[in-house]
């Protein structure tokens, strides 16, 4: 998954966010957790709940998509750089919703910062990957197209605005995540089916995980032992240490 891809527009996103935050709202303020259930009525709650996870939504909603792009260029997983935003940003959301509290209640409360910020983030941890989940699930469209003969060339099973030049190939579960200038897309298939498919492209397999055509590469990166290539658009792809010395042989390195 990577949000701001052919699937998912910003107003989508937007959506779908807002729909996960009333949803959860509504969800907590019945059951009243971390002690909310001292704090009055049922409606009460709910209220308090529903306008923290909006708040919450809102201040997520404007910070993660920007990452989220600027991993997807690097060809980097949401498990790599989800986990310590959401840490960064439950900072901020633990003041939020503690003014919040004492709004709706009109008092303070015995629950300390260091333990009112665990708590937010609990929530902004599963309202997150509930969002990441759902944005990594292939489309309807994708799952019924799946059902017919498709062609064997992963560039036919892309949407049209994002042309035909492929940069590079990148297994995700089961499926490819076909990357171009334009953007890039989830195609149900195989590595080694999609590599197959582009049998008229110039380029070489360079991780268990990654195909890279030899027109994307603009340079190398070294990171001691390490070595990425750098390609079109700021995107990288690892270079396994098997498979160095055939790259280096082909004049790759």
């Amino acid at each position: 998954m990577t949000i701001g891809d052919s699937r998912w527009g910003v107003g989508r996103a937007a959506r779908l966010g807002l729909a996960v935050a009333t949803g959860l709202g509504v969800l907590l303020g019945l059951v009243g957790p971390f002690g909310s259930y001292m704090n009055g009525a049922a409606p009460v709650r709910i209220l308090y709940w529903v306008v923290s996870l909006w708040a919450g939504w809102a201040l997520f909603g404007l910070t993660l998509p920007l990452l989220a792009k600027q991993a997807m260029r690097r060809g980097l997983s949401p498990w790599l750089w989800a986990p310590p935003s959401v840490l960064l940003l439950a900072a901020p959301m633990t003041l939020i919703s503690r003014a919040l509290a004492q709004m709706v209640w009109g008092r303070t409360f015995e629950v300390g910062l260091l333990e009112w910020f665990g708590q937010s983030l609990i929530v902004s941890a599963v309202a997150t990957g509930a969002i990441l989940w759902l944005m990594s699930r292939p489309s309807a469209a994708a799952g019924t197209a799946a059902s017919a003969p498709l062609s064997a060339d992963p560039r036919d099973r892309l949407p049209v605005h994002l042309g035909r030049e492929v940069i590079c190939l990148q297994m995700e579960d089961h499926y490819v995540r076909v990357h171009t200038p334009l953007g890039s897309d989830l195609v149900l298939m195989s590595l080694s089916q999609a590599m197959a498919g582009l049998a008229g492209v110039e380029g070489r397999q360079t991780h268990r995980s990654w195909w890279v055509a030899r027109a994307a590469v603009v340079g190398v990166v070294e990171d001691g032992r390490n070595l990425s290539l750098r390609l079109k658009g700021g995107l990288t792809a690892p270079v396994s240490r098997a498979r160095v010395g055939p790259l280096r042989a082909a004049g790759w390195l």
